[in-house]
């Protein structure tokens, strides 16, 4: 028997991990990824500013999994039926059981322009794009446009203007976060939002919602308002599911099964709860609809062997213990109804961090973080001769 986990990030590494402790000795468990690290997403903006930190947030695969075989490549299509999974080079793979945990892709809803004028931040060359083209608008001057002010927007708007500041450009730079809703982080607390709309400006960003973008070209990004000149334009305005998916994110029973074979776990699910909740797609509630799948995966399996009929499988319940969010260099959390800020956030959101990455094997990485984020050693902007991060 075969089973397989497609995708290594935050979803797809929880399944594998719990699936190496649970899964009986004769059956195969398989991890596919289009690379061979697990890339640790909700860091990824901070490699903009400090590009030697690119090793310290890609965990080799190799470090995390004991027992899991290492697949690598893109996967193009999940044939259920047929259980099979295509990679884009011809290949492909069967399968008894698979865990979906493929993420979302940058979604750009057909508005004209912006897809071909706009850079995206989901993996490590996204942002190496990003400072290339903002260190040409820090020499010149000018307005780096960034599109939809969810946590990765309000993280990404305030690295921008945090290096703006931190390489004292002569000329004049503007970094602007553009939201069409009426506040920042729209899906979060109030709370939560009206706090992190006073740290970005504090940060100096420009921050300006109800603004609907309505297209983009080369120099300007186009909005009801007006167009607004631009030398860099990030868009982070929204997802949609994983091209082996179509482009769709499927819904998913609360047991986070699409049928008898097949669980999609992650950002690249539409997730409803066992109390009817629409689930919000962020790494936290990945890592925990993770735990439950990965435990309906292992009952499933062993009804496979051993049973006639359908186990009764364990329902995930959204519960959040909170809200993190970078800005800049500092941090808002938000732990229960009270909001911090300052040192507290940002021990939270560096705790948050180390203890993720010494779960999913990147020890090392970890500390490499810690001296970042606590000023013990900072990285030069670019790393050591050998491209590792100064620090470690």
């Amino acid at each position: 028997m075969r089973v397989v986990v497609l995708g290594a990030g935050y979803a797809g590494i929880v399944v594998a991990d719990r699936l190496e402790e649970t899964l009986p000795e004769d059956v195969e468990l398989v991890v596919v990824d289009e690379h061979d690290y697990h890339l640790v997403q909700h860091e990824l903006h901070r490699v903009i500013r400090r590009p030697g930190l690119a090793d310290d947030v890609r965990v080799p695969l190799q470090d995390i999994f004991d027992r899991a075989r290492v697949e690598q490549g893109r996967v193009s299509d999940v044939d259920r039926d047929a259980r099979v999974v295509e990679f884009d080079d011809g290949r492909t793979l069967d399968y008894d059981l698979a865990a979906v945990c493929l993420g979302a892709e940058t979604a750009y809803y057909g508005l004209p322009g912006v897809e071909e004028h706009s850079l995206p931040l989901k993996r490590l060359a996204d942002a190496e794009a990003i400072r290339a083209r903002f260190e040409a608008v820090l020499e010149s001057g000018g307005t780096a446009v960034v599109g939809g002010a969810g946590l990765s927007g309000v993280q990404t708007a305030s690295e921008l203007a945090a290096f703006a500041r931190e390489e004292g450009a002569s000329a004049a730079v503007d970094v602007v976060l553009l939201e069409q809703a009426a506040r920042v982080a729209p899906s979060f607390p109030p709370k939560f939002q009206e706090a992190v709309r006073e740290e970005l400006e504090r940060e100096g960003v420009d921050v300006r919602t109800d603004v609907t973008v309505s297209g983009a070209t080369g120099d300007a990004v186009e909005t009801a308002d007006g167009s607004i000149t631009h030398g860099l334009f990030v868009w982070t305005g929204g997802i949609r599911g994983p091209d082996a998916l179509d482009g769709e994110r499927p819904a998913v029973r609360a047991d986070l099964t699409v049928d008898d074979h097949t669980v999609v776990v992650g950002d690249a699910a539409r997730v409803v709860d066992a109390e009817g909740s629409a689930v919000p797609a962020s790494a936290q509630t990945a890592v925990r609809e993770a735990e439950v799948a990965a435990r309906n995966v292992a009952s499933l399996v062993a009804d496979r062997r051993d049973g006639d009929f359908r186990p009764r499988l364990q329902r995930y319940t959204f519960q959040s213990p909170g809200w993190l969010v970078s800005v800049g260099d500092g941090a808002v959390a938000q732990v229960g109804p009270s909001v911090f800020r300052g040192t507290a956030a940002k021990a939270a959101k560096v705790g948050v961090g180390v203890g993720y990455l010494a779960n999913a094997g990147g020890v090392e990485d970890a500390v490499g973080l810690l001296r970042e984020e606590l000023g013990l050693g900072r990285h030069d902007h670019g790393g050591d001769a050998d491209g590792r991060a100064g620090s470690r």
